[in-house]
């Protein structure tokens, strides 16, 4: 699921929303009862029986995922026989389009996934329940990455837990990199080394890419965000745009200069994600800004090989797009319901060697285990197990991750900006323009987006 296709919550359709469940809004008494427990202790007998319905199980078009939920929902019901879990398949788990209509009808689970793209929209509509006194019953809630925390918090209260995460990076074809004389084992860390690496691969020969980039689909814009990121800009800040900075000129005149001076960079516009995907897998793109999810993505959907590719942080990273979701509850859910979530959670999202960290499981079924998605714990004890178990049960070369794991703890994770796919789509111009034309004037096509973006804002009602 990429963030970019989830990021738009129509304000006015979660308002539309708010208003049609308004029976259900006012949330249910928040004091825990003595009866709260977390892990793998069991609940005592005298509990009451519950039932919680929860979000996410895979579609029937992934049987050998689905089956392993099965399974973990039937060990999750051992340990707590008075918690009857039902999963439904919506599948994306999260459609901004629908969500508001579930919402308002009533078929919303009790315990709900959003992107991280669309957190604050949902606390700021009030369609989540204040979850603050029930987090701490979670074993492993103290080793979250407090940065990515943060993302489901407001005011000081807490509206839900990530599930999953990942940061943006410096994605690497190894093998070009070999045949260009190129350290694979020593990537770029600074953008003028990522200049001169993709020079000496575009000089292979005619169809070779030393970077790739795109220009247009919203693509283009959301690409640039990452590269801003990374130098340590904003695309919004206080309500207003933030891009036409030093940072934004930096992340344009570099990619013109590619383009046009080095010549390492194609000349087809690359308009849309698989636009990128296809020679990246074919073997023709040395580098490209992106997450450690592009490597399974290039070798199942565009027959890349996994030992071909390595992950690092971006160049000079200040800041990472964060990437990923978690799980929020229903401002129906009551405190019983709450805390069945939560330890449904923690079991199958937030625990070494359980639900989706049981990857010896993973490894038996024909998973590819080891490609990096640990941003929600970091290098705290529990993200330092879970490395452990990846390692241990790794069906993909784990050291040519090893840029990106030392380096991405490091980094601190910035979600994306409001308004996401609108400023994406003004800021394609921005990319299309440098990557077109040689006389192309950053500082006019920063001011003009500038100008543009401003407006939007304001439209919306984008508070600073």
């Amino acid at each position: 699921m990429k963030p970019r296709n989830l990021a738009i919550l129509l304000s006015a359709g979660l308002a539309l929303a708010a208003a049609g469940c308004s029976s259900e809004q006012t949330p249910a008494a928040q004091s825990p009862s003595a009866q709260s427990t977390a892990g793998g202790t069991a609940p005592a007998a005298a509990a009451a029986p519950v039932t919680v319905t929860v979000a996410c199980k895979p579609p029937k078009t992934d049987p050998r995922n689905r089956k392993t939920w099965e399974e973990d929902v039937a060990e999750f019901q051992k340990m707590y026989p008075h918690i009857t879990l039902e999963s439904t398949d919506n599948f994306p788990c999260f459609d901004p389009q629908t969500f508001p209509a579930r919402l308002a009808g009533g078929q919303l689970e009790d315990m709900f996934f959003v992107p991280v793209t669309n957190t604050s929209q949902i606390i700021s509509q009030k369609l989540a329940q204040d979850i603050t006194p029930y987090v701490e019953t979670v074993k492993t809630y103290k080793d979250v990455n407090k940065d990515v925390l943060s993302l489901f918090q407001a005011d000081g209260a807490t509206y839900g837990l990530p599930s999953a995460g990942y940061g943006t990076g410096l994605v690497y074809n190894r093998k070009l990199f070999e045949q260009a004389g190129l350290d694979p084992n020593t990537p770029p860390k600074t953008w003028a080394e990522v200049r001169e690496a993709a020079k000496k691969i575009t000089a292979l020969g005619s169809g070779y890419i030393g970077f790739g980039e795109y220009a247009g689909g919203a693509t283009g814009g959301w690409h640039f965000m990452q590269h801003l990121y990374a130098r340590g800009g904003d695309v919004v800040k206080d309500g207003k745009a933030a891009f036409n900075s030093p940072e934004g000129k930096a992340v344009l005149q570099n990619l013109k200069d590619m383009r046009w001076t080095d010549k390492s960079m194609g000349s087809r516009l690359l308009i849309g994600w698989e636009s990128l995907m296809q020679p990246m897998g074919a073997g023709k793109v040395g580098m490209m800004l992106g997450a450690p999810d592009v490597v399974p993505g290039v070798v199942n959907g565009f027959k890349g090989q996994f030992a071909d590719y390595g992950v690092t942080v971006a160049p000079e990273a200040k800041h990472a797009q964060i990437g990923g979701g978690g799980f929020m509850f229903h401002p129906r859910a009551t405190p019983d319901q709450i805390k069945a979530g939560l330890l449904w959670l923690e079991f199958q999202f937030l625990t070494p060697g359980k639900g989706q960290f049981n990857l010896e499981r993973g490894k038996a079924i024909g998973n590819a285990v080891g490609v990096p998605d640990n941003t929600v714990f970091a290098g705290s004890p529990t993200g330092q197990a879970i490395e452990d178990l990846r390692k241990a049960n790794a069906t993909v070369p784990v050291d040519q991750y090893a840029g990106y794991n030392q380096g991405i703890a490091t980094v601190t994770p910035k979600p994306e900006p409001p308004m996401a796919q609108e400023i994406y789509a003004v800021l394609d111009v921005a990319m299309s323009a440098v990557l077109s034309r040689e006389d192309a004037n950053v500082d006019e096509l920063l001011a003009e987006a500038e100008t543009k973006v401003n407006a939007l804002l304001s439209k919306a009602g984008v508070a600073g």
